[in-house]
């Protein structure tokens, strides 16, 4: 059994429509800062991150206290849009987080099963620094839900999971927030 905290990245500098990676802003870089100092008595532990840039830069704080070196996980990386077209992902990101990903295109679907078979196998306490989707994906698992949008969850919120043999299981929720995903 592994206990996996899944972080949120922090505020990142540009949204969904805007940049395909953005960086941190300034409060994303705070944010970074916070959940490292509530996540430095736990470990040190291995980290995990997406390789998009906002969530190596909220990594980065914690994996200098821990004098770690985080692996970059295309797993857990932000859900596979059908589309790369900026305004286009928006949009479908809008509508899809408004359903089930059983009525989403064969893309975003497969992405959703790697992503719950990288952290299903994850054998040892863990960090890993994902994104908004990817996260409500690991707690739809956990508690049987197939909607997109199960938890609203905050910039740099903390979502504890643990692998059991009977699959995931939600410890605690991320704490929620009035974030803009797009």
């Amino acid at each position: 059994m592994a206990r996996i905290h899944l972080v949120r990245h922090g505020q990142a500098a540009a949204g969904f429509d805007a940049d395909p990676d953005p960086g941190l802003d300034e409060l994303g870089r705070a944010q970074a800062v916070q959940v490292a100092s509530e996540l430095v008595t736990k470990g040190p532990m291995q980290i995990r991150t997406s390789p998009l840039l906002r969530c190596q830069e909220t990594a980065a704080p914690l994996a200098a206290l821990w004098g770690a070196a985080p692996i970059v996980d295309p797993a857990v990386t932000e859900v596979a849009a059908p589309t790369t077209d900026l305004a286009g992902r928006s949009a479908w990101l809008r509508d899809a987080m408004a359903g089930e990903w059983s009525a989403l295109e064969d893309e975003p679907r497969r992405w959703r099963e790697a992503l719950l078979g990288a952290v299903s196998a994850i054998e040892t306490d863990t960090v890993v620094f994902t994104h908004f989707v990817a996260i409500n994906v690991v707690i739809g698992a956990a508690t049987g839900s197939d909607r997109v949008l199960v938890e609203r969850l905050a910039n740099g919120s903390r979502t504890v999971v643990e692998t059991r043999p009977e699959g995931l299981v939600l410890v605690e929720a991320g704490g929620s927030g009035t974030s803009t995903v797009l």
